[in-house]
């Protein structure tokens, strides 16, 4: 993509005009597809913008650049997905992006976004736990389970080097707190710019306990 001029989505993070509208032309379709499939919430589609988009390209801030391998399990709407793989595409990172979703009418929606919005991800229409280890070096899953469940899908689909980015909620410091008693990990976190409420789990070095 050309640049023109540089919208800013959050302190720090800048994309060009086109990969807004191309995140804009991601809303609509979203808004579209929503009453058929129930991709977000009717809450959450009343206030998509800052809920969805913008909480999901928070998590490109905490990423390395690529060349990286980045999987998204339980996709759904394309949050954080289709979000973050623009805001590669904006940035020319050879990053590539893997996404998982079982319900196969969501998986079809990833597929039509993808194709209208540029986008060539590889789109996994299977159950997470019936999935071979996907070798990712960054893993995320937004609003999929509890943080023990996600840690084990973590410890199969992550290479030894590799960390794991999960948005939680006000429930983050019990969730962490009983992922402990079965998990060893290593534990950096952040403030959402988004939710006060929320923060956000970077995970490595993941093990059982």
């Amino acid at each position: 993509m050309s640049r023109i001029l540089d919208v800013a989505l959050l302190p720090g993070l800048f994309v060009s005009r086109e990969t807004e509208a191309a995140l804009r032309h991601l809303v609509g379709l979203v808004a579209k597809w929503t009453p058929r499939i129930n991709l977000v919430s009717a809450q959450g589609l009343s206030n998509i913008w800052a809920r969805h988009v913008l909480d999901s390209a928070q998590l490109f801030m905490l990423a390395p650049r690529g060349p990286v391998r980045w999987v998204d399990l339980g996709s759904g709407g394309g949050f954080p997905g289709l979000v973050l793989n623009l805001l590669a595409l904006d940035r020319a990172d050879s990053t590539t992006f893997t996404f998982v979703e079982s319900d196969k009418r969501k998986a079809a929606f990833l597929q039509v976004a993808a194709g209208e919005l540029g986008l060539k991800p590889t789109i996994l229409t299977t159950r997470i736990e019936d999935t071979t280890s996907l070798h990712a070096d960054v893993l995320s899953a937004r609003a999929l389970g509890p943080l023990t469940a996600l840690l084990g899908h973590a410890d199969r689909h992550l290479v030894k080097s590799g960390f794991a980015l999960f948005p939680k909620g006000r429930t983050a410091n019990a969730e962490v707190v009983l992922a402990k008693q079965k998990w060893s990990f290593d534990l950096a976190i952040s403030p959402s710019m988004t939710d006060p409420d929320a923060q956000i789990l970077r995970i490595e070095n993941i093990s059982h306990v």
